[in-house]
């Protein structure tokens, strides 16, 4: 994400971002909104689901997640702004309760994924330095990003782009750990090809996929890079595409690594799956430092997600949709103290009844929603053509994507119905303040998703 959080600069009078970034750039933020906390967490699961071909659930994952990209790239194309599936949706449908309920569902979908961040971020890694309960570690961590957003922070490209480089160079070795491994003949090859899932092949891939779809979903937000990119109908398909391919070149090479060198039973029961493949590694890598390294990717993940969250509910009550006690600032910090406490109000509480596995699933599961809605939106759209160049997606990919994602969506990959009852609760929450707002302001008959945008 590109954009000055620390302040709260008054939209009203900006009427366009600095065109700025080149097609190398945004590809390193496509890279690095993917990779993150969803691998360093993550891969012990998914080995759960399939039973030894961790590397299976991240290919399928990446091959359905490129067709909603089409989508993407081809609505930043014709409509190069910051606002992202809130503002295809508008675009698509024009209700403004439909607008809302995107952009609320992408906000909570933020919460959820720090939370799951930040249980793992009070998992193995923080036991490599000191050992506390995991609930008290992710709680404390909690605290840690609720301090930093407080005060405010500034990012920049060159953070982003910093970040990047440490969470690649974490996965690259554990690529290297493999390709020795291969070379001196360690580990066990043959359980990459290994199926034992406990419910046959078909569901337990459809469900590792849908659980390693956490893993990739960070190149939506790098939709709100549109309006600073020098030419967004040309450099971000490329970007975007090119960002997804080198992603999982990288995850499949880490997944196969994974499995060769550790049994599947120990990365299930895991909160550091990759640590454990340092550990048992004939190439010696500090099991500290690499713990180090999976604890700033896990914690980039949450505080960029929760700096995001209040940032967006801060926007909502600015633009009285929700009620206006959300657009409060601090009057020294200058930062949405009451947006800032609402939204990690809910993460303790979600950090608190829930685990790693579920709350990514929360999270892939509003998304997918999401998703759903921006591939049928591209479609729709179709209808009103721009004057300007932009690239097209060939229409079986959106059709099929939003297909896919309703079918992940669903019950039969195994998901469990916390997960359900988890996502409608939080979606009601959004549903309660929209109807509690409108008591008290009326109705809203227009909405633009670039004023709640951060």
């Amino acid at each position: 994400m590109s954009v000055t959080l620390g302040s709260l600069p008054v939209m009203e009078s900006q009427t366009s971002l600095r065109r700025v970034i080149g097609r190398r750039v945004l590809l390193l933020f496509v890279l690095g909104d993917i990779l993150g906390a969803g691998i360093y967490a993550l891969a012990g699961k998914v080995a759960g689901q399939v039973g030894g071909a961790l590397w299976v659930p991240f290919l399928v994952a990446f091959v359905l997640a490129a067709l909603t990209a089409t989508a993407y790239a081809e609505l930043v194309g014709k409509y190069p702004q910051a606002a992202g599936a809130a503002l295809y949706a508008n675009k698509a449908f024009g209700i403004p309760f439909v607008t809302f309920i995107v952009a609320f569902a992408v906000m909570m979908s933020g919460i959820t994924s720090a939370s799951a961040a930040a249980r793992a971020f009070g998992g193995q890694y923080l036991a490599e330095f000191v050992s506390l309960p995991t609930l008290a570690g992710a709680l404390i961590f909690l605290g840690l990003v609720t301090l930093v957003n407080f005060v405010g922070i500034s990012e920049s490209i060159k953070v982003n782009v910093v970040l990047t480089l440490i969470e690649a160079f974490g996965l690259l070795v554990i690529i290297a750990i493999g390709v020795y491994a291969l070379v001196v003949g360690d580990g066990n090859p043959g359980r990459a090809l290994e199926f034992h899932p406990f419910n046959g092949a078909f569901l337990g891939v459809l469900g590792g996929t849908a659980l390693a779809f956490y893993a990739l979903l960070g190149f939506e937000d790098s939709v709100n890079l549109a309006e600073e990119a020098k030419d967004p109908q040309r450099d971000f398909p490329r970007a975007l595409f090119g960002g997804l391919a080198a992603a999982a070149l990288i995850y499949l090479a880490v997944a196969f690594t994974a499995t060769m060198l550790v049994d599947t039973e120990t990365l299930r029961t895991s909160s550091g799956p990759l640590l454990e493949v340092v550990k048992v590694a004939g190439l010696t890598f500090p099991p500290k430092l690499f713990a180090l390294i999976a604890l700033l990717a896990v914690g980039n993940t949450a505080l960029i997600n929760m700096l995001m969250a209040s940032r967006l509910v801060y926007g909502m009550g600015r633009e009285k949709i929700v009620p206006a006690v959300f657009a409060a600032v601090h009057p020294s910090r200058h930062t949405p103290w009451v947006s800032i406490l609402f939204t990690v109000g809910i993460a303790v509480v979600l950090v608190g009844t829930g685990e790693v596995g579920g709350l990514a699933d929360t999270t892939v599961l509003l998304l997918l929603c999401v998703f759903a809605l921006v591939n049928v939106s591209v479609l729709v759209l179709r209808r009103e053509p721009v004057e300007h160049w932009h690239y097209q997606a060939p229409t079986w990919a959106p059709a099929i994507g939003a297909v896919v994602c309703l079918v992940l969506a669903l019950p039969v990959t195994g998901r469990d119905g916390s997960v359900y009852l988890r996502a409608a609760v939080l979606i009601a929450i959004g549903v309660l303040l929209w109807f509690v707002n409108r008591l008290f302001v009326g109705r809203v008959t227009d909405l633009d998703p670039a004023k709640i945008s951060p």
